[in-house]
């Protein structure tokens, strides 16, 4: 069953950690009021007829678990297209994504979760593990000296009028623990932002002892966080995905906090402000 009601979208591939990814879906589905769409991808000109017999007894099964909406859909083509293809079509608001990927095609690391990721118009949620907990208190906003820092606040502001939230910003330092200008000016920026919204939020300034992403994901885990958010690198080249951006290690953090990462391209807005019901 098919609604137009806007979705979640959970790629699905019959594992354990694609399960956890659709109990992370299930808390955010209910504060977005939004359905789940379960999405399976095969290979071009595979069968499909038991794959979406399957698929349609998980949704059941989970749909009444958690009485909420669960649909089936089954795409042909590959995760690094088909997912963000089936996110326009299936009007997604967010897409909840476990990093080991869809079972029978490219495995999903922390490279192939990003190379998914970047072009995408919705946001991606990025989980390891089953949800710690069932509210989202704790964010996590990285604070550095690019400019796409100014566009991740409008997800801040989309995330904070749905979840009862305290937004973590932590600021960049270089070894003697000191913050450089560009830097300096994004923070002001960000608690102006945030002071107008009267988003509830604590400045926290990085030791400087390692690289920025590794320091980001040790403080989410000094502070329990529930969320880190991140942008992906504008322009994303290919030795990007080889070498390891740092959002990529941010997303395969080896403490499996979960990760919010969006793009930086302005049409995203109108996701962040799209008419919940």
């Amino acid at each position: 069953m098919e609604s137009t009601k806007n979705k979640v979208i959970v790629p699905y591939d019959f594992t354990e950690i694609a399960n956890h990814a659709i109990e992370h879906a299930v808390n955010f589905s209910k504060v977005l009021n939004a359905s789940i769409a379960l999405l399976h991808i095969v290979k071009k000109d595979a069968p499909a007829d038991e794959a979406t017999k399957k698929l349609e007894e998980v949704a059941q099964e989970y749909s009444s678990k958690f009485s909420t909406q669960v649909d089936a859909f089954v795409r042909e083509g590959t995760i690094f297209k088909t997912i963000s293809e089936a996110s326009d079509e299936l009007n997604a608001v967010l897409v909840v994504m476990g990093t080991h990927g869809m079972k029978g095609l490219q495995k999903l690391t922390g490279s192939w979760a990003l190379k998914v990721i970047v072009g995408s118009r919705v946001p991606f949620i990025v989980i390891q593990a089953p949800p710690k907990h069932k509210d989202i208190s704790n964010i996590v906003f990285p604070v550095d000296f690019k400019s796409e820092n100014k566009e991740k606040l409008k997800w801040v502001e989309f995330v904070a009028r749905y979840l009862k939230t305290k937004i973590y910003l932590l600021s960049s330092a270089n070894k003697d623990g000191a913050v450089d200008s560009r830097t300096k000016a994004n923070v002001v920026f960000s608690k102006k932002f945030l002071d107008e919204k009267k988003i509830n939020y604590e400045l926290a300034i990085a030791e400087g002892g390692s690289s920025f992403s590794q320091e980001t994901i040790n403080f989410a885990k000094k502070i329990d966080a529930d969320i880190i958010i991140a942008m992906t690198t504008r322009d994303i080249a290919f030795h990007d995905y080889v070498l390891g951006a740092q959002e990529q290690h941010i997303i395969a953090n080896e403490h499996k906090i979960p990760v919010l990462v969006v793009n930086p391209r302005t049409d995203l807005m109108k996701y962040g402000y799209g008419g919940f019901n």
